[in-house]
């Protein structure tokens, strides 16, 4: 794997992965663009606890353009865009529109792949093997900046997530805080430490192996299983074995073994709801440790993958309940959303 650094014509960095180290990426971004300049600042709710970014300079960020006006695609046949690049494997920059900046933390844009009509799961496996790498080094370089304390490497897919790009691509956001869900796990680990000397992700994962009822698909480095309680119709957690605080503790077994299940998963979920369905929207979701928050250790990396279509035309919206109360109503049982996952396994 190559990595390349470069600036864009507005100051921000660019990062080109290339699975070949012979690779030059000397491309200049010639667009005649001003600085970026964010209005992004973080409030903290005084009931709640949380914090709010408020980042109104987002309501004039590109919305839904068409194929060939796609800022994501390289730049080639006289139109530029974000990749000054003609071509490319993967590509990571600075978000033109960002919802952390500065002292607030930093949100990265990730390009899967220059090919606009793909998805994730068309990649192959070397691909995401490279993907994996990007999102490892991001996680390793944004620990290293002051203002970032969380690193939350992540794709949202399809329209009805509210995706305004089609380009398959991700995004990375290092918070300057740890974010409400995290510490809501690190809380559990914690009492359940204390309450048993054991480590309640490790155990979470040997009891759902043990029952079996909502196991998706194992590896030999690899778990990937509905939730007990799943909050979404269709969600899988995908465990390493060896548990690790985040993406940079990996080993090389598990990195080797990552891209064949991912795969396999990503495609199951676009035959979830049979065939001649449109593509499942989804949203992936790696949930790291923060690099200093006690317990850190305790953590156990997973990726999270939920789609909000609970059945063919129909979505689960977050209504009065979950909106106004945060308690979720799940209309799948997550056995029978475990169950059709494994039904439509590739053959």
């Amino acid at each position: 794997m190559k990595k390349t650094s470069t600036r864009l014509a507005d100051g921000r960095e660019l990062l080109y992965f290339d699975s070949r180290d012979d690779t030059v990426r000397d491309a200049v971004d010639r667009r005649p663009l001003d600085p970026v300049a964010t209005s992004a600042e973080i409030r903290r709710d005084p009931l709640l606890g949380d914090s709010v970014a408020i980042a109104s300079h987002r309501q004039g960020r590109t919305y839904h353009p068409p194929a060939d006006e796609c800022p994501l695609c390289p730049s080639r046949d006289g139109r530029l865009s974000e990749i000054p690049a003609s071509d490319y494997d993967v590509v990571v920059f600075e978000n033109r529109f960002p919802s952390l900046a500065g002292g607030s933390g930093r949100c990265e844009v990730v390009c899967f792949t220059s090919d606009h009509d793909a998805s994730f799961a068309d990649l192959d496996e070397d691909r995401v093997a490279l993907v994996l790498e990007a999102w490892t080094d991001r996680t390793a370089e944004l620990a290293e900046l002051p203002q970032v304390e969380q690193v939350f490497c992540f794709e949202n897919r399809g329209a009805e997530i509210g995706v305004t790009l089609g380009h398959p691509h991700g995004q990375i956001y290092g918070y300057p805080f740890v974010t409400p869900r995290t510490e809501l796990m690190l809380r559990s680990a914690a009492e359940y430490r204390e309450s048993t000397g054991r480590n309640l992700f490790d155990d979470v994962v040997e009891r759902e192996l043990a029952d079996g009822a909502r196991v998706v698909l194992t590896g030999e480095h690899w778990v990937a299983l509905v939730p007990y309680a799943a909050h979404w119709p269709y969600e899988v957690h995908l465990y390493p074995r060896r548990r690790v605080p985040d993406l940079r503790a990996l080993d090389d077994a598990a990195r080797t073994e990552f891209p064949q299940l991912y795969l396999e998963l990503l495609r199951r979920f676009d035959r979830i709801f049979g065939e001649g369905e449109p593509p499942t929207p989804y949203i992936a979701a790696w949930h790291q440790a923060p690099f200093s928050e006690p317990g850190r250790e305790d953590f156990g990396l997973h990726l999270e993958l939920f789609t909000i279509r609970r059945t063919s035309g129909k979505l689960k919206f977050l209504a009065g309940s979950e909106s106004g109360m945060s308690v979720f109503i799940n209309d799948v049982p997550p056995e029978t959303a475990a169950e059709r996952l494994r039904e439509v396994a590739s053959e």
